[in-house]
C-alpha cells in the first residue's frame, strides 16, 4: 500500500473499511501536574506499550523560567515534538539550541546525561514529550542529542513520521530498530487507514485536538491502547484532528526503573545511576548544581 492508498479521504467511510476494526484494550486521559499531563508511564501502562514507557503532553506558558530544572536521566530516549511555540534546550552532550515549531529534539540519553530547557518567546508551547527504552547494547552507550528542523520531518501523506520509518518515509532521527511514532492531522471527514510495519503489534495514539472514531469515539486528551495485533487501525475525523501515534516491536526485556531511568536490569540500572551521578559532581563542582 502506497501513502495515496493508505489516505481516503471521504465523510462517511463505507461499512467495509470499518468491518473488522482494532480491538481496543483501554481509553485514558492520564493524570495532570500543572500545564503537563502523563498519560504512559512505566509502573502503568509502560508495560503495555514498552518500548514506549513515557508519554506526556501539555501547554506550557511562556516564560523565561527553566521547564524542570537541570536533570538526569540514563537506559532511555526522549523525543520533544514542538506542535506550537518553541523551546530551548541544553544537555550534557554539549549541545543546546531551539526546537521550533514543528521540530524535534530527540535526546538519547543512554549511558547518562543531564538535561535542562525553557519557553521561548511570548507564545505558549504546546507539545508531547516520549520517552522510550532503549536495547541492551544501547543503554549504557554514548548519549547523543538532534535537533531536527521542522523541514527536515519526512511525510507519508498525512503523516509526519517523526522516529522509524513509514510508507518510504525515513526519519532522520536514530533512533532503535522497530519503532514508528507519527503526528498525523486529518480534516473533518477525511478517514486514515494506519497499517503497522511487519511485528510491530504495539499500538497506540494520543489525541492533541479535535474528535474521531478508531472506532470507539475518541476527544481531545485521550490516549487509547490498542489490542497487540498487527491489523489496520482507522481513523475517522468528526473535524480537524491532531495526534500521535505510536507502534512498535515489543520491548522483549522488563523495566527495571530507578528515580530517573530505565534499563532492562539491575546492573545495567546500577551503571546508569552512577553514571549520572559522577556528572552531577561535576555540575555541582562548577556551581550548575547546588
Amino acid at each position: 500500500m502506497n501513502a495515496v492508498a493508505s489516505f481516503l479521504s471521504q465523510p462517511e467511510p463505507t461499512a467495509g473499511l470499518l468491518a473488522k476494526p482494532r480491538k481496543i484494550r483501554t481509553v485514558t486521559t492520564g493524570y495532570h501536574h500543572g500545564p503537563i499531563t502523563r498519560l504512559v508511564s512505566p509502573s502503568d501502562l509502560g508495560q503495555w506499550i514498552k518500548p514506549f514507557v513515557f508519554l506526556d503532553a501539555g501547554v506550557l506558558p511562556s516564560s523565561d523560567a527553566p521547564l524542570f530544572g537541570i536533570h538526569p536521566h540514563s537506559g532511555i530516549a526522549t523525543l520533544t515534538a514542538v506542535l506550537t511555540g518553541r523551546v530551548a534546550y541544553e544537555d550534557t552532550t554539549g549541545k543546546q539550541g531551539e526546537v521550533a515549531t514543528g521540530g524535534l529534539e530527540w535526546m538519547r540519553a543512554a549511558g547518562g546525561v543531564w538535561h535542562d530547557g525553557h519557553v521561548v518567546g511570548n507564545t505558549p508551547v504546546e507539545f508531547f514529550q516520549l520517552w522510550v527504552t532503549l536495547p541492551p547494547d544501547q543503554e549504557n552507550g554514548t548519549p547523543e542529542s538532534q535537533n531536527i528542523a521542522p523541514e527536515e520531518v519526512p511525510t507519508a501523506g498525512p503523516a509526519r513520521v517523526l522516529l522509524g520509518h513509514y510508507q518510504g518515509a525515513n526519519s532522520p532521527i536514530r533512533s532503535p530498530a522497530g519503532i514508528t511514532y507519527l503526528h498525523v492531522r486529518l480534516k473533518a471527514g477525511e478517514h486514515w487507514r494506519f497499517q503497522p510495519n511487519p511485528n510491530e503489534t504495539v499500538a497506540w495514539m494520543a489525541l492533541h485536538q479535535g474528535t474521531t472514531t478508531v472506532p470507539e469515539g475518541l476527544n481531545a486528551g485521550d490516549l487509547v491502547i490498542f489490542e497487540e495485533a498487527e491489523q489496520a487501525i482507522d481513523v475517522v475525523a468528526h473535524d480537524d484532528v491532531s495526534f500521535v501515534l505510536g507502534a512498535a516491536v515489543k520491548h522483549p526485556y522488563p523495566l527495571v526503573t530507578g528515580k530517573y531511568s530505565v534499563h532492562t536490569n539491575a546492573r545495567a540500572l546500577a551503571e546508569g545511576e552512577a553514571e549520572i551521578a559522577s556528572i552531577g559532581r561535576q555540575l555541582r563542582a562548577v556551581g550548575r548544581l547546588k
